[in-house]
């Protein structure tokens, strides 16, 4: 198969759409990300997917934590200014949680300390232990087939 044959099946899996935060001497960075996952109850761990190649991998095993923030419905310029898609966005103001910094307004900021990590194929995966969390009420920012959409209730 084709790598945009793999590609296109995997956009037709619906992901909720995330930003992946962290720090490094004082110096806060985000991307946006959508291969999240919680793994475990006890002990409670998330894993995140990173490129390889990506300046955040490296970022986040100097911090050794992170932090994911799974985005609201209107949060569609938050996700395109940390996918790289406004070029020329100014500085996000982050709010500060746990000693993470965090998408304002989103709908869950997980705060996480790096577990281990796993090197596969073209990415690393990094598991991460929750240090805490906080919740707001709202919908959700859905990725799918390569487009931004909001959730439609069905009964």
């Amino acid at each position: 198969m084709e790598d945009h044959q793999f590609r296109n099946a995997m956009g037709n899996f619906a992901t909720g759409i995330t930003v992946i935060t962290t720090v490094v001497e004082n110096e806060v960075y985000g991307m946006t990300a959508n291969a999240f996952t919680s793994v475990s109850l006890d002990p409670k761990l998330v894993l995140i997917s990173i490129a390889n190649k990506a300046k955040m991998l490296t970022h986040i095993q100097q911090s050794k934590k992170f932090a994911v923030n799974f985005l609201a419905s209107d949060q569609r310029a938050v996700s395109m200014q940390f996918a790289g898609q406004i070029k020329d966005a100014k500085p996000y103001e982050f709010d500060w949680f746990n000693s993470h910094p965090v998408i304002k307004d989103a709908l869950a900021n997980i705060t996480c300390s790096v577990k281990s990590e796993y090197v596969a194929g073209d990415h690393t995966l990094l598991i991460g232990e929750v240090t805490n969390l906080q919740l707001k009420d709202g919908e959700p920012l859905l990725f799918y087939q390569g487009k931004y959409h909001e959730l439609k209730h069905v009964e």
